[in-house]
């Protein structure tokens, strides 16, 4: 950060047309302004990809368009491992920026640990007389 110092940008918040707000960016695009997911996408993520194997190399500058290997998976990744640690639908859905919890549960229900176990172990504790040596 003392060789690339975080640089400030304003930028419209939460919607294209949202309220503008100065945020202080450490990764910054090529001419100092913010990154542009699909510049970063096609200069340095799929490039990246390829070399690893994940997808083929691309003929030309242009990588065949596959969602699951783009930018936007990482997003996935944030959610699931947010719902694998007990992150709340509600709690999640403002990270990701949804306006609606409900899209958020309904994108990523299927990722979500099961709670029954949970939900048993907790009802036992509930019900159990309580034990005074314990």
């Amino acid at each position: 950060m003392k060789r690339f110092p975080p640089v400030e940008i304003t930028l419209p918040w939460m919607r294209a047309n949202g309220q503008p707000v100065t945020r202080r960016l450490i990764f910054t695009g090529p001419n100092g302004g913010h990154i542009w997911r699909t510049s970063l996408n096609e200069d340095h993520w799929k490039p990246a990809l390829a070399k690893a194997g994940v997808i083929p190399k691309a003929k030309s500058r242009q990588h065949a368009a596959a969602r699951e290997h783009g930018m936007h998976a990482l997003r996935h990744f944030y959610a699931s491992v947010l719902l694998d640690a007990g992150e709340s639908i509600k709690a999640l859905a403002e990270y990701l920026g949804h306006s609606d919890p409900g899209l958020t549960l309904k994108v990523y229900a299927h990722l979500m640990p099961s709670s029954r176990e949970r939900a048993r172990k907790a009802l036992g504790r509930a019900l159990r007389p309580h034990d005074p040596g314990a």
